[in-house]
């Protein structure tokens, strides 16, 4: 699938109008719902590749990727089996029973990882992540999300030393958005 395929089907099956309170608590006049591009079979392995590539690209000596659950674990499936590189998944918090761990996944401290995300707004359950992959001795300098929303988040992680390369901007999904609903101008 090309890029621009990819982009229309992105938008046809996950960007919302409407009243959003998104998860940073920000009002929203649209959506762009995870679920909807990450369920669907031909979207998720078009983006697992895009990530699989963006990583090679931007963090070629990444050992492994890590995802926050929920939302970012299939991605980061997607991508290990594109990359062939394996994943971690980073718990909101840590688990009280069996192994307790915030991270599951095997992995050696001072490896480089590259976090994997879905969309990114204010930053926040990125650079959650990050702390939680930097906590257990792990190095991550690079993320890489599907959609940056391009409300701050880019910057909030720079500030902790993390580059974001998103895969596509909010920006151009709402171009193509508003091209769908006036097709003829």
């Amino acid at each position: 699938m090309n890029e621009q395929d990819l982009t229309k089907m992105l938008v046809e099956r996950a960007y919302l109008e409407g009243d959003f309170v998104l998860r940073s608590g920000r009002h929203s006049k649209y959506y762009l719902d995870k679920y909807r591009f990450e369920t669907v079979p031909e979207l998720l392995e078009a983006l697992g590749e895009l990530i699989a590539a963006a990583v090679k690209e931007h963090e070629p000596d990444a050992v492994r990727i890590a995802a926050p659950e929920l939302g970012a674990v299939a991605l980061a499936a997607a991508a290990s089996l594109a990359s062939r590189l394996p994943f971690l998944i980073v718990r909101k918090q840590a688990k009280g029973y069996g192994t307790s761990n915030k991270l599951e996944g095997i992995s050696e401290s001072g490896e480089l990882v590259c976090l994997v995300e879905d969309v990114v707004t204010s930053g926040g359950a990125a650079l959650q992540a990050v702390e939680a992959v930097r906590e257990a001795g792990l190095v991550c300098r690079t993320a890489v999300c599907v959609v940056d929303r391009e409300e701050g988040g880019s910057d909030e992680l720079a500030r902790h030393g993390v580059r974001l390369w998103p895969l596509f901007r909010a920006s151009e999904l709402q171009k193509v958005a508003k091209s769908a609903a006036n097709p003829h101008g």
